[in-house]
């Protein structure tokens, strides 16, 4: 999923007392989390140790020196657009051949998920290339990272930090509508965040170095945490769901399709209602299904 960058240009400082002054300029502003501010998860690890998770496993984790407050990642969130975003790229002849080429490699994985839950392999695969361009790019955001910021905007310090990373040329609402949504993602993320400790202390992985989008979805299908518990499956059978795992995602992907409608031989219409559940946008939908035709074509 693309990612907004923002870019500074610094002018050239025309003299040596300037360049002084500017560093002396810029000492007397504090960053948005100084060394002598309250650490902004504390309430969070709070939240999570009350909620039952073991205290010691939580001060780990956050003791990390890879866990850190995102807010540029997160300002991404706040700032995302579908619309804009560039679908008709899979539908090219380029895109449609590295997919074929993906299912003959992975033909047994497919085969076993299109029979044991009647999702067509072309469909499933149409998923994989929009969502991580058949598993070669899942995402460079540290997931753990991602929701625990989101979550922490609970607290109003986080809150306002990430209001003001917002540019001001680029901000696409207003500061109620902003206070809003933030109350909606803090209290989505903070689920989220059980869901994704949850599941990696089952899977015995480390949660600081999973990596995933921007939203925090993780693996080659993509799947929120929350998803996994409900609807990962063990595609390759060896005792663990690993979303990093093609036969694993596969599974799953056809897994989710099938609790939410999917028959073998369903309409245009009914298979549109049915992979809206797995991201709600028509463009994402219509190019899912204009991708697995091509394949079937």
């Amino acid at each position: 999923m693309p990612e907004t960058t923002l870019h500074r240009r610094y002018g050239r400082l025309v003299s040596s007392g300037f360049a002084m002054l500017m560093v002396l300029l810029a000492g007397l502003v504090a960053p948005a989390f100084s060394d002598d501010a309250p650490w902004p998860f504390d309430t969070l690890e709070k939240r999570l140790i009350a909620d039952g998770f073991d205290s010691e496993r939580i001060r780990e984790i956050f003791a990390s020196p890879d866990v850190s407050f995102e807010k540029g990642g997160v300002s991404a969130y706040f700032m995302h657009n579908e619309s804009k975003l560039n679908y008709k790229q899979f539908t090219r002849v380029w895109n449609v051949s590295s997919a074929r080429k993906y299912m003959q490699a992975h033909q047994t994985a497919l085969d076993a998920a299109q029979a044991t839950y009647g999702v067509d392999k072309e469909v499933i695969t149409a998923i994989i290339l929009v969502e991580t361009k058949l598993g070669t790019y899942t995402g460079k955001r540290s997931v753990i990272n991602t929701l625990s910021t989101l979550a922490a905007m609970a607290d109003d310090k986080p809150r306002e930090t990430i209001w003001n990373s917002l540019p001001d040329n680029d901000r696409r609402m207003s500061r109620q509508k902003f206070e809003k949504k933030a109350d909606q993602k803090s209290r989505w993320a903070y689920r989220e965040l059980k869901a994704f400790l949850t599941y990696t202390e089952k899977e015995s992985m480390d949660p600081t170095t999973i990596k995933g989008s921007y939203a925090g979805a993780m693996g080659i299908s993509q799947f929120m945490p929350s998803n996994i518990a409900p609807y990962g499956k063990d595609g390759n059978a060896d005792g663990r769901i690993d979303l990093f795992v093609h036969a694993d995602a596969i599974a799953s992907i056809a897994g989710y399709l099938k609790h939410y409608g999917w028959k073998p031989g369903i309409s245009r219409e009914k298979a549109f209602k049915v992979v809206y559940h797995y991201n709600h946008s028509k463009y994402y939908v219509n190019t899912i299904l204009d991708v697995a035709e091509k394949l079937k074509g």
